[in-house]
This record gives structure tokens, C-alpha cells and sequence, in this order.
């Protein structure tokens, strides 16, 4: 029997939420108001560093000027503009996205998420290649949409889905020799991530990815890289193609494309095929209000030079944790701030210590600790979640 939620009144936000949520999400016991930079706040006023920033979306920090004022002006101009009508925020972003994409990429298709994103490329490739085939890599994590989740390896979160979309098969990443094996004449696409973000924070070898391009050219399949997660500067570079050299063919965004609002696109290159008129769309793809956000931080990452802070602060950091002396880590990896600890020990018990020594982290997998701070962080506050996760792993040490 539906709960009426005026019997609650007095509820707080949390528990509202657990009477009310779908239920998928495991919620941490913290309710969060308010955002600054590389801070959030909570309902008692509790100050944390932000190393989650929304799953890399808040790359420019939370609530930064030059977004909320592109929002605030934008929506008292037009907020919806449907894409059968063009529209002045869209057709400046289309061009500067192209202007600043790696490689040959030369078109664009806005949608409103990673895993549209991921959907979208996986049917222009089909469609471009008359094939079926989608080769992705064991560990590769590319959405939840059951297209993308074809393409995700994990059985825990597929098995419940099953049968899920035919022609997907799965090799190690980092493996090429598995991977020119797997590629044939029926292989539409090769999927894969620059820096595996859920399967570990594991960068791609240059090797494994100029020579998946290479296979990809040579045998006739498209190469579509999903950079959701390691796009707009997370890695140290626009873009974690930039690193190699990379020219993919369909290259996947979303996460921190527009400053937090919900955006995704797919950069097309010219080895994809003319698409046809009404072959695929999404109502709230290129939205005016999206753009604006869009095109504001495109300009703070240049204007505050954020992928180069990445990489600087990135390097920084990396050091820290690995100064960091306690035989509970096994490995410390990682590309620009984009950062995983990888741990002797199940990692979900440490998020609560560290959220009360003030620093929010992720989970990547069962024992690696991820760690994705906004690139407005400073150097103090690094050092800080350095310094937490340090006196965390020493009480766990203690404890055994």
C-alpha cells in the first residue's frame, strides 16, 4: 500500500528518501545541500573535500560562476529547442566541440547521458558497417542501458538482464594479441576506455590502444572510444585521446560535458557513414540551456588552463599516495586526477572513516579506492586527502 507523504512532514531528507527511492541506490548516511569549488556541505554544516564530484562530472568544481551565470541567462532566453529547429547556443557549441576534438572527427550527435552516448555510437556503427560484432574489454564499464550494458563486462550488473543484446564478446584489456583475435570480417566496433574508471583506474597501455586503431583500419571496424568519464580535462588533456595520438571514429562524452547539467554527445569521424534522416534522435539532445553550460566550460577549462592544473596536481598527487607506507595497498595508478588505490583488502569499509576524517571517495570494484576531485582543488587540500587516507589504512593496520 502507497505511503501518503503528508502522514511525514517532520521526515528529513534522508529518510524521505528511503521511504520513497526506487530502491537501486545504496545511500551513504550524509545528506548534501550545498557545493563550493572542491566542497560540499552538509545539513548540520559539515565541511568535506570532494573526491566523487558527482562521478568526475563537477571537473570545474561545484557551482562555478561563469556556469550558473551562462544557466541563469540562458533560461530566461529558451531553454527548449527541440532539434528539428536549429538554435545559436547549439550551432556555436557543434563548432567549438570540433574545433577542440582530437584527430579527424568532424560531426556531432547530442544526447542527454553517457549511456545515450554509448547507444548512439553503438547503432551508427552498425549502421555504418552493415555488421553486427562489438568487441569491449573485460573490466570496461560503458553504462547501464541495455546496449551499453552489452558492452559492460561485469556479470553482476548484466546477469539480471539476460539475454542482453546479441554480437557482444569481451577481451582482457590491455591485450592485443586477444584482441586481433577477436576482431573479423563481422565486427562493427572496437569500445573502449583510454583509462578504465569503474574496472580499477587502469590507463590503456599506448601499445594496446594505438594497435586497437590500427586493427580497427585494418580490418574494416570503427574504433569508438568512451571518454564519459576521462573527457574535459580529467586525465591532464582535453581529452585521454590527446595522451597517444588517438583518432577514433566515434568518440563518447557526457559526465562534466556541461558544468553538471545532464549532457552527452557522440563525435563522429569520416570513416562513419552518412546517417540518415530520423535513423536515431533524443528529445532533450542539444538543448539550449545544456549548450550554454556547455560552452562556459569549455571556456574555464581553457581560460584556467584546468587540463594542464590536472596534470600538474595529477603528478602531485600520484606521489603523495604513493609515499603513502602501509602493506594494506598493493598499487597506486592513475592519469591526471583521476586516481585509484588499489587495496589488499576490501575498500567500502574505509569510505566511511575517510568521510568522517572530511573526504568523500569512490569505490572502483571491491578493493580500489577512487579518487576524482574537481581540477579547481588546490595542493592543501590534496595533501589532506593524502594525509586522511594515510591515518584510515594505519587504524586499519591497527585493528587487525
Amino acid at each position: 500500500m502507497r505511503s501518503d507523504a503528508r502522514e511525514h512532514p517532520s521526515l528529513s531528507a534522508a529518510a524521505l528518501e528511503d521511504l520513497y527511492q526506487s530502491g537501486v541506490y545504496a545511500k551513504r548516511p550524509l545528506t548534501l545541500v550545498r557545493g563550493l569549488g572542491a566542497r560540499v556541505f552538509d545539513d548540520a554544516g559539515n565541511e568535506y573535500i570532494d573526491c566523487v564530484a558527482g562521478i568526475s562530472v563537477a571537473n570545474l568544481g561545484h557551482c562555478h560562476p561563469r556556469v550558473v551565470s551562462a544557466i541563469a541567462e540562458q533560461a530566461g532566453r529558451l531553454i527548449v529547442c527541440q532539434e528539428a529547429f536549429s538554435n545559436d547556443r547549439r550551432a556555436e557549441l557543434y563548432r567549438r566541440l570540433i574545433a577542440v576534438a582530437p584527430g579527424a572527427l568532424e560531426r556531432v550527435f547530442f544526447c542527454s547521458s553517457g549511456s545515450e552516448a554509448i547507444e548512439g555510437a553503438i547503432k551508427f556503427a552498425r549502421l555504418s558497417t552493415s555488421r553486427p560484432g562489438v568487441v569491449a574489454a573485460m573490466r570496461g564499464f560503458h553504462g547501464r542501458t541495455l546496449g551499453a550494458l552489452s558492452a559492460t563486462f561485469e556479470p553482476s550488473y548484466r546477469e539480471p538482464f539476460e539475454p542482453l543484446v546479441p554480437g557482444f564478446s569481451h577481451v582482457p584489456f590491455n591485450d592485443l594479441a586477444r584482441l586481433e583475435a577477436a576482431v573479423t570480417g563481422e565486427t562493427a566496433a572496437v569500445i573502449l576506455e583510454p583509462v578504465q574508471g569503474e574496472g580499477g583506474v587502469r590507463p590503456g597501455q599506448p601499445e594496446f590502444l594505438l594497435g586497437a586503431q590500427e586493427l580497427c583500419r585494418r580490418r574494416g571496424a570503427l574504433l569508438i572510444l568512451d571518454e564519459i568519464q576521462t573527457g574535459f580535462g580529467r586525465t591532464g588533456k582535453l581529452f585521454a585521446a590527446e595522451h597517444h595520438g588517438l583518432d577514433p571514429d566515434l568518440l563518447c562524452l557526457a559526465k562534466s560535458m556541461a558544468g553538471g547539467l545532464p549532457m552527452g554527445a557522440v563525435l563522429i569521424g569520416p570513416r562513419v557513414g552518412a546517417l540518415p534522416r530520423r535513423v536515431h534522435g533524443a528529445t532533450f539532445g542539444g538543448n539550449p540551456l545544456a549548450c550554454a553550460a556547455a560552452l562556459a566550460t569549455l571556456d574555464v577549462l581553457a581560460g584556467e588552463r584546468l587540463p594542464e592544473r590536472a596534470a600538474e596536481l595529477g603528478a602531485r598527487a600520484l606521489a603523495a599516495l604513493r609515499s603513502i607506507r602501509s602493506p594494506l595497498i598493493r598499487e597506486v595508478r592513475g592519469l591526471g586526477l583521476m586516481l585509484g588505490v588499489e587495496l589488499r583488502i576490501r575498500a567500502a569499509p574505509l569510505l566511511q572513516k575517510l568521510q568522517r576524517r572530511g573526504v568523500l571517495a569512490l569505490l572502483s570494484g571491491t578493493n580500489v579506492l577512487r579518487l576524482l576531485p574537481p581540477l579547481v582543488i588546490d595542493e592543501a587540500d590534496l595533501d589532506s586527502v593524502a594525509a586522511a587516507l594515510s591515518e584510515v589504512l594505519l587504524e586499519e593496520e591497527a585493528s587487525r
